[in-house]
């Protein structure tokens, strides 16, 4: 414990060394608040490096959005939130890496797991020198920390979830593990096997989410390898209580019932199975067994999906872009990964019951200013209405809260 809490105070006090704005004493880490524009193709470039704001005028993308983006996500919808706050008080010594998920809990606490105070989307982030720090947070809805936990369990922690007991359950995406945890951190399940992508009943490539069912039996989005290509898994695998496979739907594909990076995952109280299907840019809607019931674009790119106890949708839109860079020349082609024409990125609130959207939290970095293109890819809301979203990219957790 010492000695990982000394590796923990050095690394953060270098990373303050090189950005001067890190708290010393926690919470956002060094790209928080800053929209960076995305470099052009190499000899395209005409923003300097170190370039902090916007290079054309607010609300233009290098042109004007429309009320509805092409696949008809609403642009314009109110937004009934304040500004947000950094959330989340963390040791003395830590801040905020790649916080790649934010779940309320049935107790009303707010959960938080970011990638082992690592930057960067994806990778082995929490092995090898960041094994003895703790991924998984603990906190009351004012941004008080009650507990921390999960050093050295995973490779590459994706989304995190606590289930009515409380238990606290961590799809690992590197490690192709799921796992099951105590709300103290004890494992108590663990599926798939470590370092090994398969299609067994078994064995997972790069599991995403999880999701709970009444009875206790659970989903899991199987498949975040392979965006764009067609490659890697991409299906929904259900299992009973104790982690006996049931069964499975979905492979690669554009159709009802296809998925290509099945990124998040939701249930509502009609026991309705809610698929962010990334790269397809929709949601897909299932019945337990996976009958197609639905399809959904109004809600965007989907990198987080929350449903709360009165079947309020919220989405987290982290990558959508249209292929344009800030000075309005061209930097991906039309099919290119993340390319959803014509829309704002942000989180999109709504009711499952009609699907309409009702409320848009801009991203505060949108396309192409971020440094990274992704920025919300968790989001929840507690008992109060108030809205958290784990800024993946800008290392950093946002509360909203309603004016």
């Amino acid at each position: 414990m010492v000695k990982s809490a000394v590796r923990v105070g050095l690394l953060y006090t270098a990373l303050a060394f090189y950005a001067p704005g890190v708290m010393a004493d926690g919470s956002p880490g060094p790209d928080a608040h800053t929209c960076v524009p995305q470099p052009s193709p190499a000899g395209a470039r005409d923003v300097p490096a170190n370039a902090k704001e916007p290079v054309f005028p607010d609300d233009q993308y290098p042109v004007k959005l429309p009320a509805m983006s092409l696949l008809g996500a609403p642009n314009n919808a109110p937004n009934p939130f304040d500004a947000g706050a950094d959330f989340g008080k963390l040791p003395p010594g830590r801040v905020w890496g790649s916080t790649a998920s934010v779940t309320a809990a049935p107790d009303g606490t707010i959960w938080v797991m970011d990638r082992c105070g690592h930057a960067g989307v994806g990778g082995s982030a929490c092995d090898g020198d960041s094994a003895g720090i703790d991924p998984i947070f603990q906190f009351d809805t004012s941004g008080k920390l009650l507990k921390h936990f999960g050093a050295g369990l995973f490779q590459g922690p994706h989304k995190m979830e606590v289930d009515k007991a409380g238990n606290v359950w961590v799809a690992d995406n590197v490690g192709n593990q799921v796992f099951k945890l105590d709300p103290d951190g004890k494992v108590l399940m663990t599926l798939g096997k470590k370092g090994v992508a398969g299609t067994g009943n078994d064995e997972f490539d790069a599991p995403t989410d999880i999701a709970f069912g009444a009875n206790g039996d659970f989903f899991v989005s199987d498949g975040h390898t392979g965006g764009g290509a067609d490659f890697g898994n991409a299906r929904i695998m259900k299992f009973d209580k104790n982690g006996k496979f049931l069964l499975s739907w979905g492979r690669k594909g554009t159709g009802p019932g296809e998925f290509d990076v099945p990124h998040a995952l939701a249930i509502d109280k009609e026991g309705r199975v809610y698929v962010g299907d990334r790269q397809n840019n929709r949601i897909q809607v299932f019945d337990q067994n996976g009958k197609f019931l639905r399809q959904w674009f109004q809600f965007g790119r989907p990198s987080g999906v929350f449903i709360d106890k009165n079947d309020m949708i919220y989405v987290s839109d982290s990558e959508s872009h249209d292929g344009r860079s800030n000075t309005g020349r061209g930097t991906v082609g039309a099919f290119g990964y993340g390319f959803n024409p014509g829309i704002a990125r942000g989180i999109r609130i709504g009711s499952v019951k009609d699907g309409k959207v009702k409320y848009l939290i801009p991203d505060p970095c949108p396309w192409p200013y971020k440094n990274s293109d992704y920025s919300y890819e968790g989001v929840t809301a507690d008992a109060q209405g108030n809205v958290y979203g784990g800024d993946v990219g800008g290392e950093n957790v946002m509360k909203y809260t309603r004016k």
